[in-house]
């Protein structure tokens, strides 16, 4: 199921700048789909803002199984929080921009960072690790790794890139690593990917 499309007449690769501007859009709402961009304090925002992507529709789920709490985080009167972050331009056509959640998007496959990192965590020479998507001119995202090694310990890029193959499938495994002294965290030891992923992306237009 899906809250937009791109419709076959604006697939025009040699067009005016409007509609050539539209290939990099997710397209406009489907029938009886409503999508909004919406503030921090749920405020519906005006074209060309961006905000976070909400959408309302039979096509929402009711709820998480038996958990009010994220269901209740998630489903905010009737309107779904994606943790997309976008903008819907003056005739309706929808464009993301950046992701609140983690989630990696790489040749159209989802990619989820916590199964590569449960996979590096494991190798002896690493002490810490955190994977996120970079910007990549062919697949859109490419996986990278970010390592803390354990002191006294060293370990190359192309052994974790080849660790991580033999433990997942091929798809999955980083394009790079990167190593560094320490993680950046919070208050609560929790790794900021978003800091991670600032330095790989301020040149960018597009977050995602």
């Amino acid at each position: 199921m899906t809250i937009t499309y791109l419709p076959h007449k604006d697939h025009i690769v040699e067009g005016t700048p409007e509609q050539i501007s539209r290939l990099a859009s997710a397209g406009f709402a489907r029938t009886d789909v409503e999508v909004r961009i919406v503030d921090r304090h749920y405020k519906e925002l005006p074209a060309n803002e961006t905000g976070e992507i909400v959408t309302r529709s039979d096509l929402v789920m009711k709820g998480y199984w038996r958990n009010p709490e994220a269901t209740a985080e998630t489903i905010v009167n009737g309107w779904l929080h994606t943790g997309d972050m976008g903008y819907l331009d003056d005739n309706g056509y929808l464009f993301i921009m950046d992701r609140s959640k983690d989630m990696i998007i790489s040749g159209g496959e989802n990619i989820y960072p916590r199964e590569i990192e449960e996979v590096l965590i494991r190798h002896s020479a690493v002490r810490e690790v955190a994977v996120i998507g970079i910007a990549d001119p062919k697949w859109g995202e490419a996986v990278k790794a970010i390592v803390a090694q354990v002191p006294e310990k060293s370990v190359t890029e192309k052994e974790l890139i080849d660790f991580c193959k033999d433990n997942i499938a091929s798809y999955k495994k980083p394009k790079s690593v990167d190593f560094v002294a320490e993680l950046p965290k919070n208050n609560y030891g929790k790794i900021l990917k978003r800091e991670l992923r600032a330095k790989y992306w301020e040149d960018k237009k597009r977050k995602v």
